[in-house]
């Protein structure tokens, strides 16, 4: 028998513009933004900030926040840096790079008392000791929501570094006096009472349903009250603060101009209608979303969650909230039920077309696993006449393929290693000639790119890595000039992280910006 013969071929992927303020593109957004403002750079816009924190970190906010509105120069160059340092920038002030500003004298201030914090961490319990803490926090801005008409456009919580070392599911607490609380030490799950179900009632058990994790529990809980929030360190708007025995940060940091710029892209896309910036040129008519499963914390029946983020052409995302069953078919595999992939895709494709007029043309469903056949023929007859849908899968590889080039720096990003039709290799990271420099520790690994299914005509695999390549750079919670995933890949864990705690249960679609 003769086997086809493979011919790989290496190309090249342009680096994708991106589309600023006046119809300006650049393909670095630090760079857009300072030139040419944001893409929806029509008026400038007070933003409405409520920040709830210790009476400390509440000052420290507002301190950064005058900073923030000023000119911020890059500091000079260390001993081992390069002296032109391309991927940073100095920042020009909120007012200037997006438009927006911030009166720091019309900041809603909410105060957390230390000592609570303190006292509610030492929890015997975990799961117990991290929902006290989110109560205090919650329940302030369940107050403002209830009783007051200013309206917020999103919370920021500044929070001290004991939340960090104590409200995570790994946290270890050790050499902490523990203090006894409802529960014991290590009950992690709902008591089983199938025959006093209606007569004993166990509402406060309801914490079990929840992962022991600020963050997540965070976001969980404000998805119901509609509010976006940014959550920041005290030790990264104030490093001057902390400082160690050498009179040095405690913790190393960015540069203040690079946090800066993260910082106030998250607040801009948090609070705008529309993203700071979108995918220049841009195949019309395409829409891409991003497949998440994950399992439900001390589920029974051992169901998972599905969800699927909707991503336009442009970069604007919602989040869809599937249905919960017994997906997973294999150590690392999840499939839908027929009825359940219907009305996922259904759901997507009329939101789509709800904002466009029109279903999309081509309709890419990224996930990390295969298709199985029952799964793929659902979505295939939720997707309308005209709708070609095709399945890819994005794959991460761990240096079982390396590529190497003469000169002092890895493989150019973009670079693509096409095996056939359907399959390539395209490295994401690496050496960006626009800000000469590769932002990683080691030869960069690759994406393993292949599309699997098809119900029209089989996309060039091509426009398939250009696609994945643009997606990498519409990341709005920081301002990088790329991530390493596309972020239909990126952001699958952190919303199926969020939708599978108890806190979220029935939560309608949301924008994306809800969950990060």
């Amino acid at each position: 028998m003769e086997f086809p013969k493979l011919e790989p071929k290496i190309e090249y992927i342009d680096e994708p513009n991106l589309e600023f303020g006046h119809k300006q593109l650049s393909d670095n957004p630090k760079d857009g933004l300072f030139l040419y403002g944001p893409y929806n750079n029509s008026r400038l816009s007070e933003i409405s900030v409520g920040v709830i924190g210790s009476q400390k970190g509440v000052e420290y906010f507002k301190e950064w926040v005058t900073t923030l509105n000023a000119y911020m120069p890059l500091p000079p160059p260390g001993k081992r840096d390069k002296q032109n340092r391309l991927h940073l920038a100095s920042f020009p002030g909120i007012k200037e790079a997006f438009n927006i500003s911030i009166d720091v004298s019309r900041v809603v201030s909410k105060f957390i008392n230390v000592e609570s914090i303190e006292r509610f961490t030492k929890t015997e319990n975990q799961h117990e000791a991290v929902s006290k803490v989110v109560d205090l926090f919650i329940k302030e801005i369940e107050h403002h929501h209830n009783n007051e008409e200013k309206r917020i456009d999103v919370w920021v919580f500044v929070l001290p570094e004991i939340i960090f070392e104590r409200c995570k599911p790994l946290s270890k607490r050790s050499g902490l006096e523990l203090t006894k609380g409802d529960f014991i030490k290590k009950q992690k799950i709902k008591t089983d009472l199938p025959l006093f179900q209606n007569v004993i009632d166990q509402t406060d058990e309801n914490i079990f349903d929840d992962v022991p994790d600020f963050h997540r529990q965070v976001k969980a809980r404000l998805l119901k009250l509609g509010y976006p929030s940014q959550l920041i360190r005290e030790t990264t708007i104030a490093p001057q603060q902390f400082l160690n025995a050498a009179g040095k940060p405690k913790r190393r940091l960015q540069d203040p101009c690079s946090v800066a710029w993260n910082l106030a892209t998250g607040l801009y896309y948090k609070t705008q209608a529309e993203p700071p910036w979108k995918l220049a040129s841009v195949r019309p008519g395409v829409c891409y979303i991003g497949l998440v499963f994950k399992m439900i914390p001390n589920d029974k029946l051992q169901h998972a969650c599905c969800a699927a983020q909707m991503f336009l052409n442009e970069g604007d995302a919602v989040v869809f909230r599937g249905a919960n069953g017994p997906w997973k078919t294999g150590e690392y595999d999840f499939h839908l039920k027929a009825p359940e992939a219907k009305e996922l895709v259904s759901k997507v494709l009329n939101t789509f077309t709800e904002k466009n007029g029109v279903p999309p043309k081509e309709f890419f469903i990224h996930g990390g696993t295969n298709f199985n056949d029952e799964e793929w023929k659902a979505f295939a007859e939720s997707a309308p006449e005209g709708t070609n849908l095709v399945g890819v899968r994005i794959k991460t590889t761990n240096g079982d393929s390396k590529l190497f080039r003469n000169g002092d720096y890895p493989v150019l990003r973009g670079t693509a290693l096409i095996i056939d039709e359907s399959n390539a290799y395209l490295w994401t990271t690496g050496f960006a000639p626009r800000i000469d420099t590769y932002i990683g520790p080691e030869t960069p690994n690759p994406l393993m790119i292949t599309v699997l299914k098809h119900t029209g005509e089989k996309p060039d695999i091509r426009n398939v890595l250009s696609d994945i390549l643009g997606l990498t750079k519409i990341n709005y919670n920081a301002c990088n000039y790329n991530d390493g995933l596309p972020v239909t890949i990126r952001f699958a864990n952190k919303v199926g992280e969020v939708l599978v705690m108890g806190s979220a249960r029935n939560a309608e679609k949301q924008p994306l910006k809800f969950y990060i």
